[in-house]
Formats: C-alpha cells, structure tokens, sequence
C-alpha cells in the first residue's frame, strides 16, 4: 500500500521552502533547512531569517533539521586558533536549532583518500585523528547534548563506509550519528573504488539517522534528481528498509524548484511517497 512507503522529505534554503511549503506541511514532511550554515551571514540577517522560517513553518508539526556550517574547514582541524573559529559557527547554528526547534544538525565527515590512505599505513594516525575531532567538537556536542539536537555526521570523500560510523561512536554514541549522502557515496563508489551505496547503509545500520538522497553519473557531484544517474534505487531502498528504523530521507538536489521530479520517480518505481 502506499502509505507504507517511506515518506520523503526535503533540504531547501528558505526561498524554496516557500516555494513547497503546501506539499511539505500537508503531510508534515522531514525538513532540513540549508540557509543556516554559510559563514557570511550577517547577525541581523540571522534575526530575519529564523523569523520568517517560523513564519513559513507555522502549524508544522514534522521533524526538523538544519545543514550545520562546513565550508573552509574540516572538524578534524590541528590549528587552534581556527578550532576557534569552527566552534562559534557550529554553536551559532544550534543556537538557531533551538530557536526554531530543530533536533538534527549535519556536519560533514573529515576522511578523504588521502587520510584513509594514511590509516593504512600508519594505524596510529586513526587514533590521533579521532582526537583531533573530539578536540574540535567537545563543546559542540556538550551543546548539541544540552539542546536534545543529534548531530549526524556525512559522508564526504569517504571510501570506507565505517570510520565515520565508528568516529560517532567514539565522540557520543548518544548524540552524535551517522547521514549518508547517496550521491557522494555513489561518487567516490564509480571513480575511487569505494563499496556501493547500499553497503554504506548497511555498515551505518542503527547510527544511519539522516540520508540525502540524490542521484550522480560518478563524474561529479551532480545533485541531480533520484532516477536521472546511475544509483541502484531499489538495492539502496532495500537496504534501508533492513534497518531498525527508517531515517530521514531528504531530497538534497541542486534543481530545488523541480525536486518533486525526483519524487515522482521514487513513487512510480513504487520505493516512496
């Protein structure tokens, strides 16, 4: 029947949730808001913005999350003084999870090939590397904690679909988690090797909180909506339909205003509504 497909939701900077605010607060959708995360945003626009977004999500009631800061750095930096710097952006954004309610918070995971590469031969590095993030993100998660705000680390250039499941473990098993990025898992699967999507689902298992879902030709990453790449949809779906609980599924393409294209592909091949 299909009301027992998974229900997907959406990631959008404010513009476009106006733009889907009926079809997301019709079924109260999963929502992630991307227009709190950039490092240009002035004190008052900040005001501004968390004002009209409760404007726009008035009488939603579906669970909310914001894309935390990302750009310019990596959570596993060795420099203080940007340590620094990381820290007041990611607290600045849950202070707006907090006002507008948001329990989830997105942070980008740290491994690249390179450093992946480096743990093979140096294991120690793994060690190290781990508590370089803690070092970062001790206040951040104390905060997040505080707030009752998950933060779910996502897969970037990642090719071992387990490390950032095991660095959450190792940081907070409470508070922090694990998001899939299907389009960059489906990346780093087509040019570098890395296993398929769906063995990134299953590796996360319980921990997999927040996916996004979009569709790549493994040449870039594409952001392009579910059908239009080369994901195995059904294998992906399948493997999430395995886990314990269902995470958020959140439609994350680059072509916002057309994202229920991608929609229509998911519930024609009968995966989701």
């Amino acid at each position: 029947m299909t009301k027992d497909l998974p229900l997907l939701g959406a990631a959008l900077s404010l513009d476009m949730l106006a733009h889907h605010q009926d079809w997301i607060l019709s079924d109260h959708r999963d929502l992630e808001l991307q227009s709190f995360c950039w490092p240009n945003t002035p004190e008052a626009d900040l005001v501004k913005m968390t004002a009209r977004t409760k404007g726009l999500l008035d009488g939603y009631t579906g669970r909310l999350g914001l894309h935390g800061p990302f750009s310019g750095f990596n959570i596993d930096c060795a420099d203080p003084a940007i340590v620094e710097v990381i820290r007041t952006r990611m607290l600045r954004t849950l202070d707006v999870c907090a006002e507008l309610g948001a329990d989830q918070m997105v942070i980008h995971s740290p491994y690249t090939m390179w450093k992946e590469s480096d743990l093979e031969a140096n294991p120690s590095k793994g060690f190290m590397q781990i508590e370089r993030v803690r070092y970062v993100l001790t206040p951040v998660i104390a905060q997040a904690r505080e707030l009752g705000v998950t933060l779910v680390i996502e897969n970037v250039e990642d090719l071992t679909p387990r490390l950032r499941v095991d660095l959450a473990a190792a940081l907070d098993p409470k508070t922090v988690k694990v998001s899939l990025d299907t389009g960059h898992a489906q990346f780093m699967h087509r040019r570098l090797g890395a296993p398929p999507v769906d063995a990134f689902v299953n590796a996360a298992g319980a921990a997999l909180q927040h996916v996004h879902l979009q569709d790549v030709d493994g040449y870039g990453d594409r952001h392009w909506h579910p059908g239009e790449g080369s994901i195995a949809w059904h294998s992906v779906v399948a493997a999430l339909g395995r886990l314990p609980k269902m995470p958020r599924l959140i439609l994350e393409v680059n072509d916002e205003a057309g994202l229920r294209k991608g929609v229509r592909y998911l519930a024609d091949q009968g995966l989701a509504r």
